[in-house]
């Protein structure tokens, strides 16, 4: 590790840690009340264990992209962090409201908005948040080096910052409110995030491989122009059913079919470099985090999201359980898998040790990824049978559900393989066992330096 202030991202990565955890113990036992469907019903309500399980998803991978920021922007523009003290108010802002708005839903106050749930005392802390953030990060490169990574993870972190403005404007019309809402979910996902991923993944792969970073760079902003070009106009596949004008179903359409493109174009990058790589780096898990990352967001994002963003098929399928199958694929492999890859490179330096614990990460990684993959198929094959059941048969709801019940318990069984996956991950990354500690020296130099 080059730089002290690097240190910063390490609490960012253990805040986000543990609220990874607690967003999968969430979701499996969401995934249970699809089996039994009265399961904590007096307690704790499904839609609370929902909103706890999705809004721990998106803060903890928010950490981990704060906290990657933090750790290779100093690398990338040569200097230290403007100002550390102002990255640990950050983390302890959002901290704070994090629990704040657990604490919130646990008693019956929220927003009510899908992933929006927030108070507003919590998404101004958010929002000031943020502020800090871009700040610190703006004044860091601006002072140092300037690197096409750190243009594009810039832009993409203050474009996902300023986008959460959309989420304090909530008007009366529904139409409106769900127009305004994908300009935060959407745009978030398949537009910025994308951009965020792009630049943690060429950072990774330019360390992990040893390949010249002109031809990284090239491959950078091809995949980033992609992906703003199709990711865009691409938010109109979700303007087809709320009451926004006809043209929207082909303009929707049309660009959602670009989408695929800068995620397959990660997937080759990812591949390409491997390829062209001269480097023999001692840390194979990163690498395989890293490759695993871009081939599942490429199936999850890219080839599940294009099996129902075409209006034709939408109309059928949209709200089914194929969408289901789509954003867990799509999150796991885009978001989740990167932000793993970053915490198994950058660790074991942050903790000055050699890789640790690199057979258990990768039996982590097949786990994980294993049960999302199984997950998936499950999801698209219910969600398959409850378009035809009930939007082409009309059978009722939740007769159609009930039907379901085979298909509930192999989702529940795979997210239970996802979690001890998850819960493998976490030990791998924290528990360094005595004949795993190398101390560096010119012999055993730690990784990256």
């Amino acid at each position: 590790m080059k730089y002290q202030s690097q240190k910063v991202a390490y609490w960012y990565f253990l805040a986000a840690m543990a609220l990874f955890g607690v967003q999968v113990l969430g979701g499996l036992v969401a995934g249970w009340i699809y089996v039994s469907p009265n399961f904590l019903s007096e307690i704790l309500p499904f839609n609370v264990i929902r909103m706890i399980h999705t809004n721990a998803l998106i803060v903890w991978l928010l950490l981990g992209f704060f906290g990657a920021a933090y750790f290779l922007i100093p690398e990338e523009s040569e200097r230290e962090i403007w100002s550390p003290k102002l990255a640990y108010i950050q983390l302890i802002i959002l901290l704070v409201g994090t629990l704040g708005a657990v604490g919130s839903y646990l008693v019956g106050i929220h927003g009510g908005r899908e992933f929006l749930e927030q108070p507003l005392w919590v998404k101004f802390g958010i929002l000031v948040a943020a502020l800090i953030f871009l700040l610190n990060i703006s004044m860091t490169v601006l002072a140092g080096k300037k690197t096409a990574i750190t243009n594009v993870l810039l832009m993409g972190l203050w474009l996902l910052s300023l986008l959460w403005v959309f989420a304090f404007i909530n008007p009366d019309n529904l139409s409106l409110d769900k127009m305004y809402w994908w300009f935060v979910v959407h745009l978030w996902v398949e537009a910025t995030w994308e951009l965020v991923m792009a630049a943690i993944l060429a950072f990774l792969l330019l360390k992990l491989t040893g390949v010249d970073r002109e031809v990284v760079e090239k491959w950078l902003y091809v995949i980033v122009a992609t992906a703003l070009f199709s990711g865009i106009l691409g938010t109109g596949h979700h303007f087809y059913w709320i009451g926004l004008p006809g043209y929207w179903q082909w303009i929707g359409s049309i660009f959602s079919t670009f989408e695929v493109i800068p995620f397959f174009l990660m997937m080759s990058f990812a591949f390409v470099m491997v390829w062209k790589g001269r480097k023999n780096h001692p840390n194979k898990s990163a690498l395989l985090w890293s490759l695993g990352s871009s081939t599942v967001a490429f199936f999850g994002a890219g080839v599940w999201g294009f099996l129902h963003t075409l209006h034709g098929v939408n109309f059928y399928s949209h709200g089914t359980q194929i969408t289901a199958a789509h954003g867990h694929l799509a999150f796991y492999g885009a978001y989740v898998a990167l932000n793993l890859a970053i915490f198994t490179y950058a660790m074991p330096m942050l903790r000055e040790r050699a890789p640790y614990n690199q057979v258990l990460n990768m039996a982590s990684f097949w786990l994980m990824t294993g049960g999302m993959a199984f997950m998936t198929f499950v999801l698209t094959f219910a969600g398959t049978i409850q378009t035809h059941m009930q939007r082409v048969l009309g059978d009722y709801y939740m007769t159609v559900q009930d039907d379901l019940a085979i298909f509930y318990m192999m989702r529940f069984g795979a997210g239970a393989a996802v979690v001890v996956g998850a819960l493998l991950f976490i030990y791998s990354m924290l528990v360094v066992h005595k004949d795993e500690i190398i101390a560096p020296g010119p012999s055993n130099p730690v990784p990256g330096e």
